[in-house]
């Protein structure tokens, strides 16, 4: 769609950027220039400077280079939680050239050995307790396995004395792991000061390679350049009027794009400061906002419902509070209201995936739309077309949301199969398919309608499952929900609620109960014919309910007790 028939455009904002043509690395160095005693980031009591935070990247592009024979274009595997060692890692990779391979810190030993594997990588940077999953795959001696493992302790460089007893027991551990072959402490790498390359890396060389979780088989690695990330980066900056002055909240998990671009290369890009959390508490990061006068903050949905949940959330100054935005999935219209009606707080929802290095769509700041993915951001070009044919699917019509732009990854790592599934040509232009159902309004809003396959079909009709969370949401007593599909001999398919109830609730209603107000607050078919309560829903890293996850043990369990079913 164009931008010039978008009515709500954001004043001042650019149709299209002129991009920078330098790497992500350059941001490090000029930060270190303009702002060397400012704080890059502040984590569990310890301050590390721009200045301090440089000399340790250029020290670790040295160490990669010269000591463990790191080259141009390798891919070196990165697993930890939130810390300042994982930001100097980070950039200390890509200042040596290679290619940063984030890996979830909740993988198994059998997922990081298709990582190393499908990526090539040879050279690791984990945290110590996360070695046990690792030093099975360390093998030095053969030359297609893992050589070399760059280890960190998190209470290396902490003060004596925790600030607070909120400091996790795995960030206070000692570092303590064991002499062996391959193994090199990332303290003492740094502490060799030895000279990185004398040349950075260019804006078009591969600098990360993410992986997506993927909706069927293996999951596959999205390739992006310093100018693809960097594309998404800078849109981000110039949407949200984000400055050098900001102060930004890192909750969510760094290997993740959201929490890489919006705790990690946005507040260094601008040579802001970064608040640190290693992992997600909501009393903790109430208090940090309120320390540190936080302005920016990047979350998903469920993250913020859980926060705002909590009690220290009311006991807090948040005041300084001014952009507050996340994606992943709908704002429930409830928690929304409350967040404008008691905090002040507008929650800026925008829609950006793995392949598209985060931020793609956005809500204009001054005029969003609940409930909404945005309008398209500068330089980019969204439509919705129909899934089967790949035409352009007129204002309204609900079809799969296709895209290109800077941020879009050049491709899938060595799956020529998945490129050639997923981009195709339109008007002369090459699109990226999202595999995500939507729909755009007739002032160029999109919404979301579900990922292709997450449809409950009952009896010939179509239930988007978002739309029956948002509405269960309205009821005083659900936290949390999630629904899926789950099969019915008669209709072909039920809709069922999981729902996790607000503390005060449990006990005082039934699932009978939420079943009868369902069907006052919805349309017959939409409304869910199970409903199952329980303590907590499973998340990815990022805070988002792994609804397909759920749904398959669902219809496990149920195909295993036929005698359960429902009326």
């Amino acid at each position: 769609m164009s931008t010039s028939s978008l009515p709500y455009w954001p004043k001042g904002v650019p149709r299209t950027l002129n991009l920078p043509q330098v790497p992500l690395t350059h941001y490090v160095q000029v930060a270190a220039e303009r702002f060397p005693n400012k704080p890059a980031v502040i984590f569990c009591g310890s301050t590390l400077s721009y200045a301090a935070l440089h000399a340790r990247v250029e020290a670790l592009a040295g160490y990669l280079t010269q000591r463990l024979g790191v080259q141009r274009g390798d891919r070196v595997l990165l697993m930890s939680q939130n810390c300042p060692q994982y930001v100097a890692a980070y950039y200390g990779i890509m200042r040596a050239g290679a290619v940063v391979v984030p890996v979830n810190a909740m993988c198994t030993p059998s997922e990081i050995r298709y990582y190393l594997q499908d990526s090539g990588a040879r050279v690791a940077m984990v945290a110590q307790e996360l070695l046990p999953q690792v030093m099975p795959l360390l093998q030095p001696a053969d030359a297609n396995a893992l050589q070399a493992v760059l280890v960190h302790a998190y209470s290396e460089g902490l003060p004596a004395q925790p600030v607070s007893d909120e400091v996790p027991e795995v960030v206070l551990a000692p570092r303590q792991w064991p002499d062996a072959p391959g193994l090199h402490g990332l303290e003492d790498a740094i502490a060799q000061a030895l000279p990185a390359p004398a040349e950075h890396p260019h804006s078009d060389d591969l600098c990360v390679l993410p992986y997506t979780s993927g909706t069927t088989g293996h999951p596959k690695g999205c390739m992006h350049t310093h100018a693809t990330v960097l594309a998404s980066n800078m849109a981000a900056q110039v949407w949200r009027g984000m400055h050098m002055d900001s102060v930004f909240l890192a909750v969510a998990p760094l290997f993740h794009m959201l929490g890489m671009q919006g705790g990690l290369n946005v507040p260094i890009t601008l040579g802001a400061t970064v608040v640190m959390l290693p992992r997600w508490h909501a009393a903790s990061a109430a208090r940090l906002i309120e320390k540190h006068r936080v302005t920016t903050w990047s979350a998903p949905p469920a993250m913020l419902i859980d926060f705002f949940a909590n009690p220290a959330a009311a006991q807090r100054d948040l005041s300084s509070l001014s952009a507050l935005a996340g994606g992943g999935a709908a704002m429930p219209e409830t928690v929304a209201n409350l967040l404008q009606t008691r905090f002040g707080i507008a929650y800026n929802e925008a829609y950006g995936m793995t392949e598209t290095a985060s931020f793609l769509l956005g809500n204009p700041p001054a005029r969003g739309k609940r409930q909404c993915l945005g309008v398209i951001t500068p330089g980019v070009d969204a439509r919705i077309v129909d899934p089967e044919t790949l035409r352009e699917l007129p204002v309204g019509e609900v079809g799969e949301l296709v895209t290109r732009g800077a941020q879009l990854m050049l491709g899938y790592w060595q799956n020529e199969q998945a490129n050639q599934t997923s981009f195709f040509e339109l008007d002369g232009q090459t699109f990226f398919r999202t595999g995500d159902l939507a729909s755009v309004d007739e002032e160029g809003y999109f919404f979301m309608r579900d990922r292709l396959k997450r449809m409950v079909n009952v009896s010939g009709f179509k239930v988007w499952p978002a739309e029956v969370e948002n509405t269960l949401y309205e009821h005083p007593a659900v936290h949390e929900a999630c629904v899926i599909a789950v099969p019915d001999d008669k209709r072909g398919e039920n809709v069922m609620a999981l729902l996790v109830l607000k503390p005060a609730f449990q006990g005082q209603v039934t699932e009978q109960d939420l079943i009868d107000w369902s069907r006052e607050h919805m349309a017959a078919y939409k409304t869910p014919r199970i409903v199952r309560f329980v303590d907590t829903l499973p998340k990815s890293g990022t805070g988002k309910i792994l609804w397909r996850q759920l749904q398959e043990q669902e219809r496990a369990r149920l195909a295993a007790a036929p005698s359960q079913a429902t009326p």
